[in-house]
């Protein structure tokens, strides 16, 4: 079977930059059309010239997705636009540092409200749609879900919070043909680029010598466009279909030093 999308009808959460955005890209060079939510107005110009770029199409929701009834309504919208839902892969996220011991109830409530509770509204809002033909829904975790993640222990509960729910999920909805599955990437990103700002140059140096070490292929993080969006492609597409409830890492062979 080979692995194609062409009229694959999608929705990309944090579709305005990063992993989200190289997924509308790449989607829409695979012949999918694509609706990407982002909180972030500039998600409208990525989508514009990825829409140009054809054979698919893409277009932009302005849409905070820890907003229920907005959610529901964007999801709405975007499935009566493109005539139905085939695949949803829920990127949108936050990350911030801050110790354990610092972190209020305040930073632990932002970061499940985008992380967690944004990945089940954009789930449940798509399920009256998909669960008529079925489809493919990608949740994204993080490695920092199954390892250590200094100065963010919130961001990690809140990763591997997500990866629990897409397996619960994927068991309860294999009875309407959705499958459900989570990715753990690790790949460099604009959030990644915000984390290395926060060193210092010693510990940016540091860094740096612990990825040569920890990732084997290639000794840092990956590209999005070319180490990850493959992997979104194929499952995205029908060649993935009898692939659910998985924890699916994209990461240069990170877990084996652990």
């Amino acid at each position: 079977m080979p692995i194609a999308i062409a009229g694959k009808r999608i929705i990309v959460t944090g579709g305005a930059r990063g992993i989200g955005a190289a997924a509308v890209r790449n989607f829409v060079l695979e012949g999918a059309h694509v609706v990407a939510f982002d909180n972030r107005p500039e998600g409208e110009a990525v989508t514009a010239a990825a829409d140009a770029q054809e054979p698919g199409s893409a277009r932009f929701t302005l849409v905070d997705v820890s907003d229920e009834a907005a959610v529901k309504s964007a999801v709405d919208a975007a499935a009566a636009a493109l005539g139905g839902i085939d695949a949803v892969f829920n990127v949108a996220g936050i990350e911030r540092a801050r110790s354990a011991e610092a972190l209020s109830t305040a930073d632990w409530r932002m970061m499940l409200d985008v992380n967690v509770i944004g990945v089940a509204n954009v789930c449940a809002a798509a399920y009256p749609h998909m669960a008529v033909n079925g489809g493919s829904i990608v949740n994204f975790g993080s490695d920092a879900a199954l390892g250590p993640h200094p100065n963010g222990v919130h961001y990690s509960a809140s990763k591997g919070a997500v990866i629990s729910y897409s397996r619960a999920l994927a068991y309860d909805w294999a009875k309407v043909g959705i499958r459900v599955n989570s990715l753990a990437p690790a790949i460099w990103t604009p959030m990644y680029d915000e984390h290395r700002a926060r060193f210092t140059k010693d510990e940016l140096a540091a860094h740096d010598e612990m990825m040569k070490v920890t990732i084997p292929l290639g000794g840092r993080l990956g590209d999005p466009d070319t180490d990850l969006a493959p992997v979104l492609v194929f499952l995205a597409s029908d060649a993935s279909k009898f692939i659910t409830g998985q924890i699916i890492s994209v990461n240069g062979g990170a877990g084996y030093t652990r």
